[in-house]
């Protein structure tokens, strides 16, 4: 298993609506083979700043299986016109746990 990582900077005073449009993502990509599970978290310091996290099974499973499908172009259409600038995503394998 995998971890995805990204920092979304969101353009400010569009927070809820990201949000809103987040929520219906989500379903999107939970519905992608490879996909464990995902956590969305605002940061206190920066709001328009949040931090996504998603376990996938595989680093294939997000950037050939997910990136590849035609519900990605969804996904991208939702989501991509809220980021400045666009994200830097990272895949992260797991070295400890407490």
């Amino acid at each position: 298993m995998i971890l995805e990582h990204a920092i979304l900077p969101v353009v400010p005073g569009r927070e809820a609506d990201f949000e809103a449009a987040f929520a219906e993502a989500k379903s999107i990509i939970a519905a992608m083979p490879g996909f464990v599970d995902l956590l969305l978290s605002r940061s206190i310091e920066t709001p328009n700043e949040y931090l996504l996290l998603v376990h996938w099974e595989s680093v294939e499973a997000h950037e050939i299986g997910f990136r590849g499908s035609a519900q990605y172009g969804h996904w991208r259409a939702l989501l991509h016109g809220f980021y400045e600038p666009f994200p830097v995503v990272g895949h992260f394998a797991e070295v400890h746990r407490a």
